[in-house]
């Protein structure tokens, strides 16, 4: 089973930014497709980034040119670098590890963004 622990989420002002990390234990972030993932108060959860095997990543429109996914393969972990945080972009956070064979979640990280 591969655990995900998400950190890293706060209180920022509009215009500020954050980083979360995104740990994994029991599986390999460089053998799966890792997302972020994020669920506002009373909407859907949706996609915001991904990162394939091969190192492709694909964002959410919304967050393009402001979000950045990265993985450390020797820490086993996933980082999203968040810049130009609006308050459209308050969520709780969710890290998701994805292969063939199985789906993981994490816990989740609370992000606000408010002056």
């Amino acid at each position: 089973q591969v655990q995900l622990v998400e950190s890293g989420g706060g209180l920022v002002q509009p215009g500020g930014s954050l980083r979360l990390s995104c740990t994994a234990s029991g599986g390999m972030v460089s053998l799966a497709t890792m997302g972020w993932y994020r669920q506002a108060p009373g909407k859907q959860r949706e996609l915001v980034a991904t990162i394939t095997r091969g190192g492709i990543t694909n964002y959410a429109e919304s967050v393009k040119g402001r979000f950045t996914i990265s993985r450390d393969n020797v820490k086993n972990t996933v980082y999203l670098q968040m810049n130009s945080l609006n308050p459209e972009d308050t969520a709780v956070y969710y890290c998701n590890h994805r292969t063939p064979y199985r789906d993981s979640w994490g816990q989740g990280t609370q992000v606000t963004v408010s002056s």
